[in-house]
């Protein structure tokens, strides 16, 4: 019996060493496809044309970063609403088309890319459409919320044929 209890001892910490620990693999999110990147960049955009430059900003992580066209990258959900008043503006319209998406293998982080217009009026109050395309990388949040992280876009021609 006394050698019992160091050999059980033994026993135990030889079998904590030399077999892995078998941990539950984690997936970020069940629901986590490219399809539901494109629904939440269609409440994406109907949030902007309610609420203009809050709503649009509230899918914008804290630490995003936008990479605006001819312009200066900018970092920071702070600094990027800054620049976002425009669309405050009644007679301005931004709305956007996804025609692609996809999500990391690990469901954690994906992409959405397609195109978009602006509608404004200019400087002598004619209706102006400018168009191009856009990409946004997303990212799961902690709290299981999908945010944008970096978004860029470029002018181009209207993508219609």
């Amino acid at each position: 019996m006394k050698f019992f209890l160091p050999v059980l001892i033994v026993a135990f910490l030889v079998a904590t060493i030399a077999l892995p620990v078998v941990q539950p693999a984690v997936s970020a999110s069940p629901k986590a496809t490219a399809e539901m990147l494109k629904q939440l960049e269609g409440e994406f955009m109907r949030a902007a044309a309610e609420k203009g430059s809050q709503g649009y900003m509230s899918y914008y992580a804290d630490d995003s970063v936008e990479v605006p066209n001819g312009a200066p990258v900018i970092k920071g959900k702070a600094n990027i609403a800054k620049t976002m008043d425009f669309l405050d503006q009644k007679d301005n319209h931004l709305t956007w088309t996804p025609v692609g998406a996809d999500i990391s293998a690990s469901g954690d982080l994906g992409y959405t890319y397609g195109y978009y217009e602006f509608q404004h009026k200019d400087h002598s109050g004619k209706r102006v459409a400018e168009n191009g395309k856009y990409t946004s990388i997303w990212k799961l949040q902690k709290d299981g919320s999908w945010k944008v992280v970096l978004d860029m876009g470029n002018a181009g021609p209207d993508p219609t044929p």
